[in-house]
């Protein structure tokens, strides 16, 4: 299960992935730069509206799925972000089955 840490350490990640200062984000975000750095050391809640907004300017998509399907949610990004250039298929059809 995700928790604050993880999701700050994500936030952080993709703003740097993206090649962005705390300052620049703030700008695009409308969150001041010293909110950002302390979302992202964990030291102020995290609000949803913030979350929301720093997810929409990061390309990142904050998903709820039920605690029993997130093992293997986490497997499926798993496979995805496993250093592939392509995503491998989430299934497959079987030789006998049509693709209709």
């Amino acid at each position: 299960m995700y928790e604050i840490p993880d999701i700050a350490q994500e936030l952080k990640a993709a703003r740097r992935g993206k090649g962005l200062t705390q300052r620049a984000l703030g700008s695009l975000t409308g969150l001041p730069q010293s909110h950002i750095s302390k979302i992202e050391t964990g030291t102020v809640d995290l609000q949803l509206s913030s979350l929301i907004e720093l997810a929409r300017v990061l390309d990142l998509e904050p998903v709820l799925v039920p605690r029993r399907a997130l093992p293997a949610v986490l497997a499926v990004i798993a496979s995805l972000t496993s250093g592939q250039t392509e995503p491998r298929p989430v299934y497959q059809l079987d030789e006998d089955e049509d693709d209709v």
